[in-house]
């Protein structure tokens, strides 16, 4: 079947939030959020170091929803349901649907971490990802050092399949970095 041809939601909920692709008139929000979290990010994510203007925002939102769409990248905002603010943003990338294959990729607002909402998405993109999608497998990538995101991959289940060293340059040091791959299978028994 063609990508684009594929059909399931493009919200998934949970407890606290609501997880979904994004909309026209995400960009300034989401903006402020990222801006807000700046120096959080900027350490692990090249994309918080040089923050878009509002335009630039609501431009990449409206790509993203497009994408979302054509079925090349399954970006997805995480909106907190108890005031309805962009809170972070998580997704579903690099994918390979003769597999189907994915990576999830995920950030939240500083003002909201250690209260367990990446672990919340992340279970909930993995679920909605081998449910909706037919999944075989789903992987999480990150800096050997981020040890937060380390720590939510292990968390949610999945298992650390290697460690490619010395495979990228850190945008901000230039230094080698190291980089670790999580990855869950397919249940056999779904």
């Amino acid at each position: 079947m063609l990508p684009i041809l594929r059909e399931f939601p493009d919200q998934i909920e949970t407890p606290r939030l609501i997880i979904r692709s994004p909309l026209p008139g995400d960009g300034a929000p989401l903006r402020q959020a990222v801006l807000e979290s700046q120096a959080e990010l900027r350490q692990w994510l090249p994309w918080a170091v040089n923050v878009l203007d509002e335009a630039g925002y609501e431009a990449r939102v409206r790509e993203g929803r497009l994408k979302f769409l054509a079925r090349e990248d399954l970006w997805l905002l995480l909106v907190h349901k108890a005031h309805g603010r962009i809170i972070g943003g998580s997704g579903l990338h690099r994918i390979d649907w003769g597999v189907p294959r994915f990576e999830i990729g995920y950030w939240l607002h500083t003002a909201y971490t250690g209260q367990g909402l990446i672990h919340e998405t992340v279970t909930a993109v993995t679920q909605f990802a081998f449910h909706a999608l037919g999944a075989q497998r789903i992987e999480i990538r990150c800096d050997a050092l981020n040890t937060r995101s380390a720590a939510v991959a292990r968390r949610a289940g999945y298992t650390l399949e290697a460690t490619l060293r010395h495979n990228a340059r850190h945008h901000l040091t230039h230094e080698l970095c190291d980089t670790l791959i999580f990855a869950m299978l397919r249940p056999e028994n779904e």
